[in-house]
């Protein structure tokens, strides 16, 4: 399991430097136990859309086979006739249930991958919570500071930094996910948006040798997928998960490792984690929803204060509670 370790300080040793702390910030992220890949380190945001691909061909649903009643009924439309006279069928495809591609159906992954990509800063030592004051304010009121611009290594996290370094005015965690989303009435801050998120996360995939792409014909044009070339690193992802509600459930965020309880905030906001306990069976699978749900509706106002440097992702959760 991923953890994060904290070493403590003498009253008389002396502050580090912001570059010293963001590095060791970075050494942090990096320390593994024993049961985890040493090679591959992966970012919040993409073990979620590693979560979120399919990794084998479906059916599609009885509710996935009405919504794509109005493509069947376009294909009939464009029936025309050959040089013959003869009725030609014009067949449209249907969408693709094939592996390596997040659901079709799913319109909260986007909003996810944002919301992860500010937990993974916050968890660097980049940004941070305003502080508290006399006067307590709401995560949801709280304005999200740069605390360090230092380079992570990594594409999304920078260019995300670089706009809030640029931001005239701080803004909280829900407008940022929505700036980050675009999804904003102000032309002006559409600057804000981060394009192309999925696919240029699915490339780093396929760069660490977790993910191969393919070609998908879809209706008139072919889509690019990602299939999963790696099980292995995906397996051990799911393993984490169900056994963080399982055999090491500890029924006290505030023991959790911070990635573990990021990563299933996440995993709920971007509607994937039922994938993570899809292969359990029926008992198991009945415990670890049920217990992903209490942790889940645990009143963030009251969790964040508990543990130190939890605060982003209880924030993000209240966030997402409220969208």
């Amino acid at each position: 399991m991923t953890t994060l370790t904290r070493r403590g300080r003498g009253k008389n040793s002396d502050k580090k430097p912001d570059g010293e702390e963001d590095a060791a910030a970075d050494r942090d992220l990096n320390d593994e136990d024993a049961n985890d890949s040493k090679d591959i380190r992966l970012t919040l945001m993409e073990e979620v859309l590693l979560l979120g691909l399919k990794d084998k061909e479906l059916k599609p649903s009885r509710v996935q086979k009405r919504l794509m009643r109005p493509l069947q009924a376009l294909s009939h439309h464009l029936c025309h006739s050959d040089s013959w006279g003869r009725e030609v069928q014009c067949n449209i495809p249907l969408p693709p249930f094939a592996k390596g591609y997040t659901s079709f159906w799913n319109d909260c992954i986007s909003s996810g991958l944002r919301g992860g990509i500010l937990i993974e800063l916050a968890l660097r030592g980049r940004i941070q919570l305003e502080p508290l004051t006399m006067r307590k304010k709401r995560l949801l009121d709280r304005k999200v500071f740069l605390k360090s611009d230092a380079p992570t290594g990594d594409v999304l996290l920078d260019e995300t930094l670089r706009h809030i370094k640029a931001t005239e005015s701080a803004e909280t965690v829900q407008t940022w996910i929505e700036l980050l989303t675009g999804e904003t009435w102000n032309p002006f801050k559409l600057q804000y948006q981060l394009r192309n998120v999925r696919e240029r996360i699915a490339k780093n995939l396929v760069e660490k040798g977790i993910l191969t792409t393919e070609k998908q014909n879809f209706l008139l044009f072919d889509m690019t997928t990602h299939p999963v070339s790696n099980a292995t690193e995906k397996q051990r992802l799911v393993k984490k998960l169900q056994e963080s509600m399982l055999e090491r459930w500890v029924n006290d965020p505030c023991r959790m490792d911070r990635r573990t309880l990021a990563l299933l905030v996440l995993a709920h906001a971007s509607d994937v984690l039922e994938n993570v306990f899809a292969s359990l069976a029926d008992d198991k699978y009945d415990v670890a929803m049920n217990r992903s749900k209490d942790l889940l509706d645990l009143d963030p106002e009251v969790e964040a204060p508990k543990a130190k440097g939890a605060e982003m992702i209880w924030a993000v959760l209240a966030a997402f509670n409220k969208s």
